[in-house]
């Protein structure tokens, strides 16, 4: 199944700053392979369920490993069986929208 994720990873109890944790996390997501938008609240995900969901857990992994003892994980997803949609279609089709009205 093909799924589409908004995932934003937070450390607890490693200070302030969590950048480097979740730079390490998007290090675990840019070698999946997986298509991937980092935003400023978290990163977008779109593939196989399976293959998604492995990328969580081994962010969660990662940053445990970098010491956090705790982290807070909050995920979005969508899936569709009707058809195939990609992350650019979404936002694609909001754009055209955009475009075509005043």
């Amino acid at each position: 199944m093909h799924v589409i994720i908004d995932l934003c990873v937070v450390p607890l109890g490693v200070g302030v700053s969590v950048s480097p944790q979740i730079a390490a996390c998007q290090r675990v997501i840019q070698a999946s392979g997986l298509e991937h938008h980092m935003h400023a609240y978290g990163t977008n995900i779109e593939g196989s369920w399976d293959e998604v969901m492995a990328v969580v857990k081994r962010c969660h992994e990662v940053v445990h490993e970098m010491g956090a003892p705790r982290i807070t994980t909050t995920i979005k997803l969508g899936t569709r069986t009707d058809r195939e949609q990609s992350m650019s279609d979404k936002v694609e089709s909001v754009e055209s929208r955009l475009r075509d009205s005043p």
